[in-house]
């Protein structure tokens, strides 16, 4: 019972915004601004702390993840280049034992974690990227790309290594586990405990804010912009955009994982097969502007013109988009991979390693390149989604209304993700319970109402800031865990090579699937 009665507090503060919900949208805006602004800005200027460097900003928890993925890719000798053909297989089934302990396919697992990185950075971040460090920001953000391949395949190692099997098959993993049951080992379990519940508190912040409300946000605006703007029939019904929103979202959640992962296995591949084949018509009708559009970048990359910080401000904004897009290092992809099917936790480490290639070396250069090739980061006052959206138009006047479907899918598929990753830091704070699953369910379909209703700057600003808090701790326990991961790696790699783990023939991996 005093487990449910600190659960009170927050039930009461969600009915409290929800009945706020229905006052005057401009003044609850600004009263919340008022409220929260002078709290949360301290604490969003000190995550995303910025050193001047070369004449420009350069935000320190960018350097922290980007060194970590350095460190990493040497200490695991490459291994996002070595075992990128074995990733592919372990997705397509070709090592999957159905008898394994877990909830999902390696497939679904990636599906599940992909659809909580691609979305809205993929589309805006990346024009944001361009338009302020120029073409050769994209070398630098595929550059990071590649390197934060090394870093999720650490952590999501460690998340199937250390992740709890409960008693109804169900899986509960991710750093909260690592970091807690890893630091334990070695006589250290106080520490691990503490950057335990720093990274839930953390997540859970994080996945009701830019996981939920900035999500549910930016899809009622885009429907807004498609539907005629100010004339919109949808202005001044936020609320009810979200409550539909929320309808859908909780049809799915209600199902945990196995339910997300087959909506995300679907959805994922769609929505990043419908957005990749458009940015490719373009570049088949621009296909002699190729070639120019590679040199600028690279060009660009190491030579910039009228840049602020020349190659170190290009070399920033290519970084951060990178960081931001992708997650790597962030630890939540962990959640999601822990619940996979395997009995060999560097398997799940060598798929993880796919995301950041799927998300920022294909998806957000095929956005960088088209932005390039039809000169739209030349535009004077274009930013974000509108940067975009004008540079596919310049080959299709309907693709705003595609790039609206986009957003709307990539949006309901983060927040499928998101809540997941909210979840099991709740269950690992509150204890895992049916009763504390729905109470943490009810929360988080409130907030994509109010996010919908609302425009929520600081609030918005903090959650981005425990979002990238995470990685505080997350990167933390990968230093200090990463030898288990490098002996994990050694045994599966042993197995394969005496033939002790070996490829399923066809029929079988027809049965399974």
């Amino acid at each position: 019972m005093s487990r449910f009665r600190s659960l009170a507090p927050w039930a009461a503060a969600m009915a409290a915004l929800m009945a706020a919900g229905s006052a005057r949208a401009e003044g609850m805006d600004q009263a919340i601004s008022d409220i929260v602004g002078p709290i949360v800005n301290p604490i969003v200027s000190t995550i995303f702390y910025s050193v001047p460097v070369a004449g420009t900003q350069f935000p320190l928890i960018v350097g922290w993840l980007i060194i970590a993925a350095v460190v990493f890719t040497f200490y695991f000798g490459f291994v996002q280049f070595r075992l990128f053909g074995h990733a592919v297989r372990l997705v397509k089934g070709d090592y999957t034992d159905p008898k394994d302990e877990g909830e999902v396919s390696h497939f679904q697992a990636l599906a599940t974690a992909l659809s909580g990185t691609v979305g809205l950075g993929n589309i805006a971040g990346v024009a944001v990227a361009v338009s302020l460090g120029g073409p050769g920001a994209t070398f630098w953000m595929i550059l990071a790309g590649l390197l934060g391949m090394a870093s999720k395949f650490c952590e999501c190692t460690l998340g199937v290594k250390y992740r709890n099997v409960n008693a109804d098959g169900s899986i509960s993993g991710g750093p909260m586990y690592y970091l807690s049951k890893g630091f334990a080992e070695n006589g250290k379990a106080g520490l691990g405990k503490i950057l335990a519940i720093f990274f839930a508190i953390c997540a859970i912040g994080g996945s009701i804010g830019g996981g939920n409300m900035f999500q549910a946000n930016q899809s009622y605006q885009q429907a807004v912009n498609v539907t005629g703007g100010d004339a919109s029939f949808l202005i001044g019904y936020g609320w009810l955009f979200g409550l539909v929103m929320a309808a859908i979202v909780g049809m799915v959640i209600i199902g945990g994982i196995k339910s997300i992962a087959r909506v995300t296995e679907k959805l994922v591949p769609m929505m990043a097969v419908i957005y990749v084949i458009a940015a490719l018509i373009i570049l088949g009708f621009n296909f002699s502007a190729i070639p120019a559009a590679f040199g600028a970048i690279i060009e660009g990359a190491f030579a910039p013109v009228a840049v602020g910080g020349g190659i170190v401000g290009v070399l920033i904004q290519g970084f951060k988009r990178a960081a931001f897009s992708n997650e790597a290092g962030i630890g939540s992809a962990a959640i999601a991979h822990s619940a996979v099917k395997t009995s060999q936790p560097a398997t799940e480490g060598i798929v993880a390693l796919l995301e950041p290639f799927i998300d920022t070396v294909v998806i957000c250069t095929m956005t960088a390149l088209v932005i390039v090739i039809t000169g739209a980061y030349q535009v004077e006052g274009l930013g974000g989604v509108q940067l975009t959206s004008y540079a596919f138009e310049t080959a299709f006047p309907w693709f705003p209304y595609v790039l609206a479907l986009a957003v709307l899918m990539f949006a309901f598929s983060t927040m499928l993700s998101w809540s997941y990753y909210g979840l099991k830091a709740w269950t690992y704070l509150f204890g895992e319970s049916k009763g504390a699953e729905i109470v943490y369910k009810l929360i988080f379909l409130a907030f994509v109402v109010i996010g919908s209703s609302m425009s929520l700057g600081p609030v918005i600003d903090f959650s981005d800031a425990m979002i990238f808090a995470m990685s505080i701790a997350n990167i933390i326990g990968l230093y200090y865990l990463m030898p288990v991961v490098k002996r994990e790696l050694s045994q599966y790699l042993a197995k394969l090579k005496s033939g002790e783990i070996a490829p399923i023939d066809k029929e079988t991996k027809r049965q399974n699937a």
